[in-house]
């Protein structure tokens, strides 16, 4: 009996080893097909980036097409690029054609020269102000933050720039799989593009979408902007899946709402501190009195305030224009 338990669980290690890329306290990460499509997505952990998740905490995907795959965002540094496309090699072992990056922050193209280093060949793909300015010094910027959060940089460089530009509106078929390109102006940052693809009816948001956590917002950043953005994808249309740059994939009102809800909740209160003559953080507790359940999602706690001051600021800004 001691024996067969023995035996039953080393292949469970296996099996574990085998299907999953197991991450300490965060469990067990694998690409998971969304529904029938050929889309399948390996949701990151909702948090910042940290030792403990060695900076893997956005979402990768892939399309499946007729020969090959084409990525998008495939992680943040080149030893999560590594464990991605093992992932990716479990349930699919089509070549990676091409990747799309849909922003300028190292943690979701990173992982590019890992996917370059086995396929020379790959079309790296980005909005012309996202090569431009990681090229700049912003890849730099954030090579310095991921390291220093989590440690994990090694083989990182030299970095894997896109060399293809994709322009909003643009319509391009990449192996029989047709997409088209949404630039917002301004929102997360002005060098975000939205990915929809046709076949499946999927919309790939980017970091203009969070839920479970929040990150930052830069000098190249609108939160007014982010709230139009947002509002015109309440509105407009309907895709089957919406896939944000982090947190859990769904359908419209479960995963864009609650980022514009808070989004909407800041410009609220800064609106009403400007129009008091008062101070933005006055209205902190009242920000997170309205927010209920989204007052505990990861890094709220420093970012928020960071957020309401930017917001104010803009309000301020736009009146004086």
């Amino acid at each position: 009996m001691k024996k067969i338990i023995s035996i039953l669980s080393i292949f469970a290690i296996f099996s574990s080893a085998l299907f999953a890329w197991e991450l300490g306290k965060y469990g067990e990460f694998k690409f998971q097909r969304m529904g029938n499509s050929n889309v399948w997505i390996m949701h990151g952990p909702a948090m910042e980036p940290n030792r403990e998740n060695r900076g893997f905490m956005n979402n990768p995907a892939f399309i499946e097409g007729k020969h090959g795959l084409i990525v998008i965002d495939p992680g943040g540094n080149y030893r999560v690029g590594k464990k991605v496309l093992e992932e990716i090699e479990k349930v699919n072992k089509k070549p990676i054609l091409a990747i799309l990056n849909t922003h300028k922050h190292g943690d979701h193209w990173f992982a590019n020269g890992a996917m370059a280093e086995k396929y020379p060949k790959v079309r790296i793909y980005a909005h012309p102000n996202m090569i431009k300015e990681a090229k700049a010094g912003e890849a730099e910027k954030w090579y310095g933050i991921l390291n220093r959060l989590t440690g994990n940089l090694e083989g990182t460089k030299p970095f894997k720039f896109p060399a293809y530009e994709l322009k909003d509106g643009q319509k391009i078929a990449i192996d029989g799989q047709h997409f088209v390109i949404h630039h917002p102006k301004k929102a997360h940052t002005d060098t975000d593009i939205l990915i929809e693809h046709k076949e499946s009816n999927t919309l790939f948001l980017g970091d203009n979408v969070m839920k479970n956590r929040l990150g930052g917002f830069d000098g190249s950043s609108s939160i007014l902007g982010n709230i139009e953005l947002l509002e015109g994808i309440m509105k407009n249309g309907s895709y089957d899946l919406y896939v944000p740059g982090h947190g859990p994939s769904g359908a419209k009102e479960e995963t864009v709402g609650p980022f514009l809800r808070y989004l909407k909740t800041l410009k609220k209160w800064a609106q009403k501190a400007y129009d008091n003559d008062e101070e933005y953080y006055v209205y902190k507790k009242e920000v997170s009195k309205e927010l209920g359940p989204i007052a505990k999602w990861d890094a709220y706690d420093h970012q928020m305030g960071k957020h309401l001051n930017k917001v104010y600021r803009e309000i301020e800004e736009k009146d004086m224009e």
